[in-house]
């Protein structure tokens, strides 16, 4: 029963989940829809926009990725920072710090990686699900259509770190 889908109309919202996976509420806007993910860990929800407005605040960082494997129940943080910028120990420190006060302690990283890019799509979207794929497993050529990548090659940076946990 793990990958059978549930689907519920709610005053306007429909959220569609697969049970015990990620919950996605997709929410009318004017002109479309607004889609919203969660992970959740150790009871938390971990929206992805909360994490990149406290982390894409630090003048050091100009992108970020952030990914919850469920298995083993890690939260990794992928950063591209500015020119010049070094992900030292203090950078990883403020970080987590910062993530602890504004969101709380479940929204610290168990790991942050800096990454030359955040793969995107064609219209800028981020891709945390081909990545998340790729951590767990699933080669780059099968976790996203290159087509559709506005930066297909910042995709194998994953596979690399993949291989090296």
């Amino acid at each position: 029963g793990d990958a059978l889908p549930k689907a519920k109309r709610t005053m306007g919202f429909t959220v569609q989940s697969i049970l015990r996976r990620v919950p996605i509420v997709l929410a009318p806007t004017i002109g479309g829809l607004a889609i919203a993910a969660y992970g959740i860990r150790g009871g938390v929800r971990l929206g992805t926009g909360e994490f990149y407005s406290v982390v894409e605040g630090f003048p050091q960082v100009t992108d970020a990725l952030v990914v919850h494997l469920e298995e083993g129940n890690e939260l990794l943080l992928f950063v591209v920072l500015a020119p010049g910028e070094t992900l030292d120990d203090a950078l990883k420190s403020a970080i987590a710090g910062q993530l602890r006060s504004s969101l709380s302690p479940r929204h610290v990283p168990d790991a942050i990686y800096q990454v030359q890019g955040v793969p995107r799509t064609l219209s800028g979207k981020k891709l945390e699900v081909p990545v998340k794929r790729i951590l767990t497993g699933t080669p780059v050529e099968q976790a996203a259509a290159e087509g559709a990548l506005a930066n297909p090659e910042s995709l194998q940076v994953f596979e690399n770190i993949k291989r090296s946990r």
